[in-house]
């Protein structure tokens, strides 16, 4: 009897919540790409009729960028839309280049997915995010139809430009190095595009870059470019440790996603990180509005009280917290998975951005501060990290998990994202995944021993309603 074919995958299945994203050729390939690009020229002309101004491209340097980058502009050409293609970058570097310009783009990536994956991600004029429901759902909509898209009747012209120094010069304008005390700094670009961004933002200023595969190699063949899995972290680990450097950066793919490690190789996390940040903007915008999502530690939303801001709490998300940043006025936002959002940068998320923040900060302390020394203010939990549990059906676990504590005394609930339950002594919350049938799990409290058993009763709990596999990600940081 033979065997039935797979059933094939339809052609709408990498549109996700934020972004296109899937394997080549399986999932993304040139006609995806050529059709996000009609249909993101089309989304984007103005409706009063005003000339188009045109569509900036970007893309990473996996080995199918270039010919997807290259559908992805002719379908915005077959628009009669111009395009600007800035050849290779990473996508705060496309969005810095939407924000100056003032026109929408996409940068072709996979961010911090293994070499065999590809993507789209896209933002209006200004780096104004699309998402599935501002655009696209189009795109999904336009795949699943399977017909062409209507070429307009004029096409538009390609140009290419290079933005990378009036980037260079925006950031260090934005955080000034000059004047720090000596830094050593080991930066882990995991072959990406942080190789291409780094050095020169970093060359001539008191900071003293070792670099670890700044090469460019959509290949990764050193590591995964995905700092979200801690095991990639252990190169960057050891040579911070060994060269006595002040403290290690690894990049994701894109770099737009920063993680830093101090001058032990402890990781810092992202909670931290985003503490820093805010009590650093706050000095420059007193009483100013500061983004955090749910998944951040609490330390996050006392040390912005404590500074005089006014904190705002949202869901997880870049789309949540960019609107969300755009309604309050807030000056900056950050999230436990390593985005850090700048309403100087287009409310757009930058890692090198939030790293120069952490530089400038431990350079402007006396000799021999360290940065765990620093950062230990902002460490006033223990937290699980996000562990993920694979289980049919999400929605029914949240539904049991709400009867379940919601009839404890001394508890809240809060729907904002999944279900988070809280006591004076700790919270937890649970959210299920956007794309997979996964709940995430994030738990924190005073100290170890509570956290533990915290998390302990709540992952017993999980198992008691599904035949689940557990998969662990102590990062505690995944979207």
């Amino acid at each position: 009897m033979p065997v039935p074919s797979p059933a094939p995958i339809a052609r709408s299945a990498a549109v996700k919540a934020y972004d296109i994203r899937g394997l080549v050729p399986d999932e993304i390939d040139a006609h995806v790409a050529r059709v996000a690009g009609s249909v993101l020229a089309s989304l984007t002309r103005p409706a009063d009729g005003a000339d188009h101004p045109g569509v900036i491209v970007g893309r990473d340097a996996r080995t199918s960028s270039p010919e997807l980058a290259a559908a992805l502009i002719d379908g915005v050409l077959d628009q009669g839309v111009d395009v600007t293609d800035i050849g290779l970058a990473s996508t705060d570097l496309v969005y810095f280049a939407a924000g100056t310009l003032d026109r929408p783009a996409a940068m072709v990536t996979a961010s911090h997915n293994p070499g065999r994956y590809n993507g789209i991600k896209m933002c209006r004029a200004g780096a104004v995010p699309v998402s599935r429901d501002t655009g696209l759902g189009d795109i999904a909509a336009a795949l699943d139809a399977d017909e062409p898209v209507a070429a307009h009747e004029t096409r538009g012209t390609l140009r290419s430009t290079d933005v990378l120094g009036d980037y260079v010069d925006y950031l260090r304008r934005l955080v000034p190095l000059d004047g720090l005390r000596p830094l050593r700094v080991v930066v882990d670009a995991g072959n990406g595009m942080a190789g291409l961004t780094v050095p020169p933002v970093f060359a001539g200023t008191p900071v003293q870059v070792d670099g670890l595969y700044l090469e460019l190699d959509g290949q990764f063949p050193n590591h995964d470019a995905n700092p979200l899995d801690t095991s990639t972290l252990a190169d960057l680990q050891h040579r911070v440790r060994t060269t006595d450097a002040d403290l290690g950066l690894a990049f994701d793919g894109d770099a737009d996603r920063c993680f830093v490690v101090d001058e032990r190789g402890e990781l810092v996390t992202p909670s931290a990180i985003t503490a820093l940040i805010a009590q650093r903007e706050l000095a420059r915008h007193p009483g100013a509005p500061i983004i955090y999502n749910l998944i951040t530690s609490r330390a996050v939303r006392e040390v912005i009280e404590e500074n005089g801001g006014m904190p705002v709490r949202t869901r997880v998300g870049h789309s949540f917290i960019k609107a969300t940043m755009a309604q309050t006025g807030a000056v900056f936002g950050g999230e436990h998975s390593g985005h850090y959002y700048f309403a100087d940068f287009w409310r757009a998320d930058s890692g090198l951005l939030a790293a120069l923040h952490v530089l400038a900060a431990l350079g402007s302390t006396p000799q021999g501060t360290t940065l765990s020394s620093l950062v230990g203010r902002y460490e006033r939990y223990a937290r699980s990290g996000e562990i993920n549990s694979t289980v049919a059906d999400p929605a029914a676990v949240l539904q049991a998990a709400q009867q379940r504590y919601g009839a404890r005394s001394g508890i809240t609930l809060d729907h904002t994202d999944g279900l988070s339950v809280s006591s004076p002594a700790w919270w937890f919350n649970m959210r299920a995944s956007n794309t997979e049938p996964l709940l995430r799990l994030n738990v924190e409290a005073g100290d170890d021993g509570t956290m533990a058993v915290v998390r302990d009763e709540v992952l017993a709990f999980i198992a008691d309603h599904e035949q689940q596999v557990v998969h662990d990600d102590r990062s505690g940081e995944r979207q």
